[in-house]
């Protein structure tokens, strides 16, 4: 496989490594959170959370399972590397 392959992986894996903290700080915890600072504090009464706070919890496994492909791809191509070499 191409070197480029493994270049265009680490930088995918850079830049979902730091939307993926990004986006476990703005979650709520027990006392609040940073998502309360960007509207995700009002929640409704029947869900028992707002709008704002499903979608994050939808982006941040979307960009989770993009962080596990990263590093899964990137570990398969290292593999194959060490492989073609011996």
């Amino acid at each position: 496989m191409p070197i480029w392959f493994a270049y265009t992986l680490i930088v995918l894996l850079v830049i979902t490594s730091i939307l993926l903290t990004l986006l476990i700080l703005l979650h709520r915890g027990k006392g609040g959170g940073l998502s309360s600072m960007f509207g995700g504090g009002v929640s409704s009464s029947l869900a028992g959370s707002s709008v704002a706070e499903k979608n994050l919890d939808r982006y941040t496994v979307l960009v989770s399972v993009v962080w596990f492909a990263a590093i899964i791809g990137l570990g398969l191509w290292l593999r194959l590397q060490m492989n073609s070499v011996t």
